[in-house]
């Protein structure tokens, strides 16, 4: 797969005439490469990947790091570089870039210290990769549409964990607790299953998960607290950073209650976001554009009697967890089998904010779901028959 995908990219290149492309984000250095797991930016410890118009590849990696470059790794030759040692990840940069002229960058992922030094050496403004390497990115090659299958039984699992935990005086930590454990689970069984040669994955799923409870639920990307949940209390889980499978992301997110719902503005919200995804998925497929299913959505919302959404119908998603194209107005992106979207739908009442969102694989015909959990607010009044107690 990663062979594959730095070919695409020299390919882009000798389309587009660029003689050098200087990559350091880490998402798009795992989509060429294969390598993941090294300290990169965090600790000042930057990690690039550098192609060549002749097609010679370079990666340049912290030594402590290096271990971890994998032997399939596609590129012809790892250079490290020591803490204090030399001129570091400075050191090859010069020579390679001055047999070059075209050089570009990946203008909006590259770290300030990077570019920086970058700006010392080059006598002219280098180009900007992002919009060829999101290109590249867009269709997925069927085995990572697998993995994004598997993405998607990593997720279930973590949503019938939640509904398990949710109920009167349950912390809210204890539900992350119980999904993540879950995912973990399932992942660790995909991976010994599908992916033995995979060692070095972790089916960790270790993302702070958004999960918001009762008066909170307008609070979008509040994250699981101390807050003790009750009876009554609308839950809402969002795996859109957890559900993280082999490095694929995707988009998951339900409303649970607690016992009872007890506001009918409650019911109609969660009505509405369900019937403006549903909107959506009537649009969604090959030979639309993203705005349209936007629109789609929007209208539904806005026809129910409800505000413009604050917030687009979609995204792409793939091994970073925004990627292109956003099901958003004014994207004229036109939709492709083997593009793989996080599709929402919501709605805002008094003190309530409204929303469910599934992933889906576009398809020849149409589309492919690979989340599932019902939106019928029978199956999502969670009564265990028990009380539990702090």
């Amino acid at each position: 797969m990663f062979s594959e995908n730095l070919n695409k990219l020299k390919k882009k290149m000798s389309e587009n005439n660029i003689d050098l492309s200087i990559i350091t984000d880490d998402d798009s250095i795992y989509y060429f490469t294969g390598y993941h797991d090294f300290l990169h930016m965090d600790f000042y410890r930057p990690t690039l990947l550098v192609v060549s118009n002749d097609h010679k590849t370079y990666l340049i990696t912290p030594l402590l790091d290096v271990l971890l470059v994998p032997e399939s790794c596609p590129v012809d030759m790892v250079e490290t570089w020591n803490d204090g040692i030399g001129n570091e990840w400075r050191e090859l940069l010069p020579q390679i870039i001055n047999q070059h002229k075209n050089i570009f960058i990946e203008k909006f992922k590259i770290n300030p210290m990077v570019k920086s030094y970058l700006d010392e050496l080059l006598q002219d403004h280098p180009g900007d990769l992002t919009k060829l390497i999101d290109n590249i990115r867009m269709i997925k090659s069927n085995h990572e549409l697998n993995i994004a299958r598997h993405a998607g039984e990593v997720g279930m699992a973590m949503m019938e964990a939640a509904k398990k935990t949710i109920g009167h005086n349950v912390p809210e930590y204890e539900v992350a607790l119980a999904q993540s454990q879950a995912g973990t689970r399932k992942a660790a069984d995909l991976l010994k299953e599908f992916y033995p040669d995979n060692i070095n994955m972790s089916p960790n799923i270790h993302f702070l998960p958004v999960m918001t409870s009762g008066h909170d639920l307008p609070k979008t990307h509040h994250r699981a607290s101390t807050k003790i949940i009750k009876k009554g209390d609308p839950v809402f889980v969002c795996y859109c950073g957890s559900t993280n499978f082999h490095r694929f992301k995707l988009g998951f997110d339900r409303i649970f209650w607690v016992e009872e719902i007890q506001s009918d503005e409650q019911i109609k919200a969660f009505e509405t976001a369900v019937k403006s995804q549903k909107a959506a998925l009537e649009i969604l497929g090959p030979g639309v554009t993203a705005e349209e299913v936007h629109a789609a959505y929007a209208d539904t919302i806005q026809s129910e009697g409800y505000p413009y959404p604050t917030f687009r119908c979609g995204r792409g998603t793939g091994f970073s967890f925004l990627e292109e194209p956003q099901l958003v107005v004014g994207n004229k992106t036109v939709l492709e089998p083997g593009m793989v979207f996080a599709v929402d739908g919501g709605a805002s009442a008094n003190n309530f904010r409204s929303q469910v969102g599934d992933s889906f694989i576009i398809t020849k015909d149409g589309y492919e779901q690979i989340t599932h959990h019902s939106k019928n607010i029978d199956d999502l009044i969670i009564s265990h028959g028990r009380n539990h107690s702090i």
